[in-house]
């Protein structure tokens, strides 16, 4: 089997080759990279030293992906993940790294075969309605009041009958597209994709930024030391996500690789569920437990325009269809990334405090 992962070298695409690697040896592995984010150029000994191959190229140029040849499977990781792209500077960036690069992938496919794995967000899910959601504050997190529930929601979370009209942000507006395109392919040429919704995705080798990979750099500013304010909705740090291991997500992934007929076709949301999910003031809380240090955490109490309080996914969709759960919670999560970045220090630092 030839595996292709485009975003190969990022914290999601890395983590998902070297896993597919170590539990299919005798698969060839290929990550495709243009290494634009900085960090990723971290992944490279990893990847080599797990058997991963290594493709420098970038998803907005054809060629580049045909230089990978045919393949099986191509799971598709790239991305301008930020969903405040666009916002202050031009958005012809992440819409073509998000959708041109979704199209490029999708004919490399259509020419030669194979099937996709796209990694999409729960972003597509308007930012107006989930600020509508009847939401009050307790002591530490916002949460949806006694018996509420409607239509794509309740207190299991947001599943995919949520509403879609409605803004979205740049970076949901392209993964939304990417999946009707997704699905045009699969009527017009036979093409079998698996489009995963993902929420927050965490892990060791994320590195995180104040608008994307929040879990890591909270952790990594009790470490290393470094400035935190909880953003939006008065500064009080009670938004509420749900979070996933990457670990866990990777499993998912080779099962979907494994059985395609069993996820092809449907968008499913992906993540750790009510359980897993944890508000910016719990964080502070579980950081200081995991480190032993304290910090004195900001306030910047204007929201910005893609900020939401409350998102938590409903995995039931899936459920239905996989034998595939979340496994790892919030406390093992932080555990990890406290040990990675204790022991790559020396590689870490530099990057975080960029």
């Amino acid at each position: 089997m030839r595996i292709l992962i485009t975003g190969g070298a990022g914290f999601i695409g890395a983590q998902i080759g070297l896993a597919l690697k170590r539990d299919m040896p005798g698969a060839s592995v290929i990550a495709l990279d243009k290494l634009r984010r900085r960090g990723s150029e971290l992944a490279l000994p990893r990847l080599r030293a797990g058997g991963v191959g290594f493709l420098h190229g970038d998803v907005r140029s054809p060629d580049d992906i045909a230089a990978a040849g045919p393949v099986d499977v191509l799971v598709e990781c790239s991305a301008e993940p930020s969903v405040h792209a666009g916002y202050a500077d031009q958005p012809g960036y992440v819409v073509q790294t998000n959708l041109t690069g979704l199209v490029n992938c999708l004919d490399h496919l259509r020419r030669h075969g194979g099937d996709l794995v796209f990694l999409s967000t729960s972003r597509v899910y308007p930012i107006a309605a989930l600020r509508a959601l009847p939401l009050h504050a307790e002591e530490t997190r916002f949460a949806l009041r006694d018996g509420a529930c409607g239509t794509g929601w309740s207190p299991a979370g947001i599943t995919e009958a949520f509403p879609l009209a409605g803004s979205r942000s740049l970076y949901g507006a392209t993964k939304l597209a990417a999946e009707l395109l997704i699905e045009e392919y699969a009527a017009l040429y036979g093409l079998r994709g698996i489009v995963n919704r993902c929420g927050v995705v965490a892990g060791p080798w994320q590195m995180g930024k104040v608008d994307q990979g929040f879990l890591s750099l909270w952790l990594a500013r009790h470490v290393y030391g470094g400035p935190l304010a909880y953003s939006g909705f008065d500064g009080t740090g009670r938004q509420v996500r749900d979070v996933l291991h990457v670990a866990d997500l990777c499993e998912l992934v080779a099962a979907q690789i494994a059985a395609p007929q069993d996820h092809a076709g449907l968008a499913c949301n992906v993540g750790g569920g009510p359980d897993r999910s944890v508000s910016l003031t719990e964080l502070t809380a579980l950081c200081r437990r995991t480190t032993g240090r304290s910090l004195n955490i900001g306030a910047d109490p204007a929201t910005r325009a893609a900020d939401i309080p409350y998102y938590v996914t409903d995995g039931a969709a899936l459920a239905a269809r996989s034998a595939w759960r979340p496994r790892r919670g919030v406390q093992e999560l932080l555990d990890d990334m406290h040990r990675w970045l204790v022991d790559q220090r020396h590689l870490l630092e530099p990057v975080f405090a960029a």
